[in-house]
């Protein structure tokens, strides 16, 4: 569903006309009036009336054909600015040195389509879905922070450091019976190994006992 609304011989120039008017082209409806209703231009109110006029064209042409449409659902599909005539209307404007500028009193031609259609994606829209569906079939990550992180070097992660009670002990074998020698000969081992006493060891001390009894009886004497 289409419709068009026209504003025809608006007072102002056609060059201020498509600053406002370039702010709504391919917008949603709803979102262009909330533009028009808060930008700081003539030329704002009169081509939000002739929007809203291109709207109520679309419902009421919709209602003729028995046709169901959400006007939310409406779309500037086509919005331009004519030049208009100049209808003589020249004024003069005091110069310096007595001289005098002619001014032109301009006029200008308002059309707005609106429409229901599905409206077509932008370059913007198209280029992001080429490089999402890329994304995809090349399976890289969609974020740019996991992108950096699959090219980056994976750092090898240090080995654990086995702990006490996970080292192996080697298993001692019990000593076979053969080997273990019998308690009577440890005893008598033990009994050969110890020092017997004889005289001759103990008389071993007795000559420097000797020496000192007489250096102890010298100075007695003395």
């Amino acid at each position: 569903m289409e419709a068009i609304a026209k504003t025809r011989n608006l007072k102002g120039s056609p060059r201020k006309a498509r600053l406002v008017i370039d702010l709504i082209r391919g917008r949603n409806v709803s979102q262009a009036l909330s533009i028009l209703k808060f930008t700081d231009k003539r030329a704002a109110d009169p081509i939000a009336k002739t929007l809203q006029s291109a709207i109520a064209n679309a419902t009421y042409q919709a209602e003729q054909e028995n046709i169901a449409i959400d006007p939310d659902d409406l779309w500037v599909k086509t919005c331009f600015v004519d030049m208009g005539p100049h209808k003589n209307r020249r004024r003069m404007r005091p110069a310096p040195q007595g001289r005098a500028y002619r001014e032109q009193r301009h006029y200008c031609h308002i059309t707005i389509e609106v429409s229901s259609d599905e409206r077509p994606k932008t370059e913007k829209e198209l280029k992001a879905e080429a490089a999402k569906a890329k994304r995809a079939a090349e399976g890289a990550p969609k974020t740019k922070a996991a992108a950096k992180k699959a090219e980056a070097p994976k750092k090898e992660k240090k080995a654990a450091k086995p702990l006490a009670e996970d080292v192996e002990t080697p298993a001692v074998e019990p000593p076979t019976p053969a080997e273990t020698p019998a308690k009577g000969d440890t005893e008598v081992a033990d009994a050969k190994n110890i020092e017997t006493q004889t005289t001759e060891a103990l008389n071993e001390t007795k000559p420097a006992d000797k020496k000192m009894q007489d250096t102890s009886e010298e100075l007695e004497r003395q």
